[in-house]
């Protein structure tokens, strides 16, 4: 029940990035804390099982994904799930400061970072989570057995495997 899927759907995790944006910009634009509620549960849905508790994940990979007509478009889970643990990380933080210490404008400016990263993945499909991912995994931080197909990029890409250079 608590295991995160491999591969995910890259559409799916740029649409569910799409709904983080738009949550984020509407609790700084309206000054409403408590949408960091639920902008904090799927976080933690998704880090801990992947799209199965998270209500903006089922509706992305049940409803929008399939209503838009994307072909599915397969990518390493691990990074994905690398990148909720810090949407965590952050919407926590966010969280703590406005509910725990009464700072809403530091819980907006976190929020903000959070934004950011959202529009990259959502309207770029640049995921910073899997970018730091990558550069864990290089520096030996992150073992690459934890994503075997992140460390040999010739499984993605076959004109970069050694037979094919010949």
């Amino acid at each position: 029940m608590f295991t995160y899927p491999n591969p995910v759907d890259d559409n799916v995790g740029r649409v569910v990035a799409g709904g983080v944006l738009i949550m984020c910009v509407a609790a700084i634009a309206f000054d409403q804390p408590w949408i960091l509620i639920p902008l904090t549960y799927g976080f933690w849905a998704r880090l801990a099982a992947g799209p199965r508790f998270s209500p903006l994940a089922l509706l992305a990979s049940r409803v929008i994904v399939p209503w838009l007509g994307l072909a599915p478009k397969p990518v390493p889970g691990p990074p994905k799930r690398f990148s909720q643990g810090i949407g965590v990380a952050f919407s926590t933080t966010a969280l703590v400061l406005a509910f725990g210490f009464g700072l809403t404008t530091a819980a907006w400016v976190v929020v903000a970072l959070l934004a950011c990263a959202a529009f990259l993945e959502s309207v770029l499909g640049i995921c910073l989570g899997c970018k730091v991912f990558s550069l864990l995994m290089r520096a030996g931080i992150i073992p690459e057995s934890v994503c075997e197909e992140c460390a040999d990029l010739s499984r993605r890409h076959p004109q970069l495997s050694d037979s094919a250079r010949r």
